[in-house]
């Protein structure tokens, strides 16, 4: 009798033990599964239109500047700039006082060839030159040149095709597009899984919102954000853009921000 009650005390601390790991093994899954989904935090982007095609990102753990024009007081209160991005050679896009004084010596600059051979300051030496279709890799950062040039006959003069470069920027899966100037050519339709797309669209020198938003259609991407609109007879219709593109029914945001905070229409 004895051994017949000391076999089942046996068997039910046994059993109670095993239990007792599973429930504590199932406690530490949990306890992972938590910790696993609370520390996947998606990359912010975050950006403030300075004017036209300048403007302030900040990217992941980066503050990026694009096309910095306008003068030192044009960027007070912005953070300084890790990486600035510049696109062409003409005077919206590249200021070389404004790059002297917005960079230090810890900036890295990323530009066309073109855009080195117009510098005249020793700040040329300490830009990084990027070629069309080139990629640059840093610190799970993606820089890719893209092609911005004109394809209508009477507005090839303005952009030729390898001088200046459109970007995208990748950092984490997200993938931001700056167009540059260029109509909607093959490279910009061609582009895929776009989380953010800044467009032009302004005559003579880019194109109409019509060939902007069709170019958009084409390459779909999450949000597109109108920049770079003032042509030579003003300020081009982006809700005219936003419409167009609304109604393509290819679920794409349109997102307007204030490229032109300090100029009448």
């Amino acid at each position: 009798m004895r051994k017949l009650v000391l076999t089942v005390l046996t068997a039910t601390l046994i059993f109670s033990c095993k239990n007792e790991n599973k429930s504590d093994a199932n406690s530490n899954m949990d306890e992972m599964a938590v910790t696993t989904d609370s520390t996947a935090v998606e990359t912010e982007f975050n950006i403030t239109p300075i004017e036209h095609a300048t403007a302030v990102f900040d990217f992941g753990d980066a503050v990026f500047y694009i096309d910095p024009v306008g003068g030192e007081a044009a960027f007070e209160g912005q953070p300084k700039p890790n990486i600035i991005l510049v696109t062409d050679i003409h005077g919206d896009h590249l200021n070389e006082e404004t790059l002297n004084a917005v960079a230090d010596s810890t900036t890295t600059i990323y530009a066309p060839q073109a855009v080195i051979d117009a510098l005249k300051t020793d700040l040329k030496n300490r830009v990084t030159p990027i070629a069309n279709d080139e990629t640059k890799s840093w610190d799970g950062y993606e820089l890719t040149a893209i092609p911005m040039y004109n394809l209508r006959e009477e507005a090839k003069q303005f952009h030729t095709k390898g001088r200046g470069n459109g970007y995208v920027i990748e950092k984490d899966d997200m993938r931001v597009y700056f167009s540059g100037d260029t109509e909607d050519i093959p490279e910009m339709r061609n582009l895929k899984d776009i989380d953010k797309a800044f467009v032009c669209m302004n005559l003579p020198y880019t194109m109409t919102v019509e060939r902007a938003a069709d170019g958009v259609i084409a390459f779909a991407p999450k949000q597109v954000y109108p920049y770079h609109f003032r042509g030579q007879d003003g300020l081009s219709d982006t809700d005219k853009f936003k419409n167009l593109v609304d109604a393509a029914d290819i679920d794409t945001e349109v997102i307007m921000l204030d490229w032109y905070p300090n100029k009448a229409e």
